[in-house]
């Protein structure tokens, strides 16, 4: 990775484009700073403060503490991520935008403009429920309409130019722009969370302890790399044979390709949605003002993840159960809806290709079909060992930290994509063809 970026900059067409990213960086992080007109900072910071749950946890993590300072870019490109989910969803649901997604590069772009109102639609209606659940509680001191619209019409127009901001790294920059953005969010509280761990394990203890305690952190999280990056790049590779036929006078095919099938098909998708779904109880009984006493409160105590594989509270891991159900759940939905062993084996008969020992057709599409379904458990599973780490160390020593294994599998991704992205530009860069100089 160090040698691809090194020889990046020996580019100057890509060494533009990596200081034009890191300045647009620089604005997001700037940005994130900057308050809202008319809105106590402090309200948020200490409301979040008083929960013991960890409703909010995830979306504080993904907008890298903005939201907590209620700074312009407090609702970030959370809205851009839940409008593109929603987008991929409807294309499978709706038959005119699964038309419009395969009319190519046309379509792609009649769909990204929807994205993109959708995106000023969700941040417009998020702005408006936060104004007005937070809005006389304390978040606008002088509450009154023109307050209203001016924190409306700031967090609106900061969400919006964010999208923006990702879409200029995509084209002008190295790419990924709005994976980028978030992956910078997510980067900024790391250093907290640092500290957080050397003032809970290190600091005050003997140098003996301090340093046992280092190790066992920094093994932590390099075998979470590890296994992010193993899970990342596995893939499962079907063979594919093309016949040989006439066209003319020349015989072509003949040639041996295979399909790549992700292990991880889905990516972090499934943790999002199972988070988000058992995030919403808690999140109703935060708003509520609804304790942990009695049976409703118990339970709503099981869903939190701060409360999972602690020794004193046992009971508790019960929620722990529904999470891994529904992040295999979801990876099996996800899975289905982005790949289709149907189309695949369709597309295959009519080119004149097929797998090896599989006639073409229904044959195909139901092996696909099997494999698919085979690496999607041990891809699921994979995911779920990787983002319970964290939460195995926060339950049962306290090691309490923003990101978890969520944010090291986005961070990771991002990363590993990004310098592939820059790879191949200098591929097309250095390329010099059949032509001898």
């Amino acid at each position: 990775m160090l040698k691809t970026l090194r020889d990046a900059f020996k580019v100057k067409d890509i060494r533009e484009r990596m200081l034009y990213t890191f300045l647009m960086l620089l604005v997001v992080r700037f940005g994130s700073q900057l308050p809202v007109p008319g809105v106590d900072r402090n309200y948020l910071a200490n409301w979040f403060a008083n929960q013991t749950g960890d409703a909010f946890n995830f979306f504080s993590a993904f907008t890298g503490g903005s939201f907590e300072k209620m700074s312009i870019f407090a609702l970030n490109i959370t809205p851009y991520i839940t409008s593109s989910i929603i987008m991929q969803l409807l294309t499978i649901a709706i038959p005119a935008l699964e038309e419009m997604h395969r009319d190519g590069e046309e379509g792609r772009k009649k769909i990204t403009a929807i994205t993109r109102y959708v995106t000023v639609g969700l941040a417009l209606a998020e702005s408006l429920a936060m104004t007005i659940g937070f809005g006389r509680q304390g978040l606008i001191p002088n509450m009154n309409f023109l307050a209203g619209l001016t924190v409306i019409a700031a967090m609106t127009a900061g969400s919006t130019f964010l999208m923006w901001i990702g879409e200029q790294i995509t084209e002008h920059g190295v790419g990924n722009g709005i994976s980028i953005v978030l992956m910078i969010n997510i980067l900024s509280r790391v250093p907290s969370d640092m500290a957080s761990l050397y003032e809970s394990f290190i600091k005050g203890t003997t140098l003996a302890k301090g340093v046992l305690a280092g190790v066992i952190i920094l093994a932590v999280i390099i075998v979470t790399i590890v296994l992010v990056i193993l899970l990342s790049d596995a893939t499962r590779r079907i063979p594919v044979q093309y016949a040989k036929k006439m066209q003319g006078r020349k015989m072509v095919g003949g040639q041996s390709t295979f399909i790549p099938l992700k292990v991880n098909t889905a990516g972090v998708i499934p943790v999002i949605f199972a988070s988000s779904l058992l995030s919403m109880p808690s999140m109703i009984a935060a708003f509520a003002g609804i304790s942990e006493e009695g049976l409703g409160g118990k339970i709503i105590a099981s869903l939190s993840q701060n409360n999972w594989f602690s020794p004193s509270k046992p009971i508790y891991s019960i929620g722990l159960i529904i999470y891994v159900a529904l992040i295999i759940a979801f990876a099996y939905f996800y899975t289905s809806i982005t790949f289709n062993p149907i189309e695949v084996a369709d597309n295959m008969k009519k080119q004149g290709g097929f797998i090896p020992g599989i006639r073409p057709g229904k044959p195909t599409s139901d092996y696909l079909n099997k494999i698919l379904n085979y690496i999607v458990l041990i891809g699921a599973l994979g995911l779920t060992i990787v983002v319970l780490i964290p939460i195995f160390f926060n339950g049962v020593f306290g090691a309490y930290v923003s990101f978890g294994g969520t944010s090291i599998i986005i961070i990771v991704g991002v990363v590993l994509e990004t310098i592939k992205q820059i790879e191949s530009q200098m591929v097309v860069r250095n390329y010099k063809g059949f032509l001898s100089e």
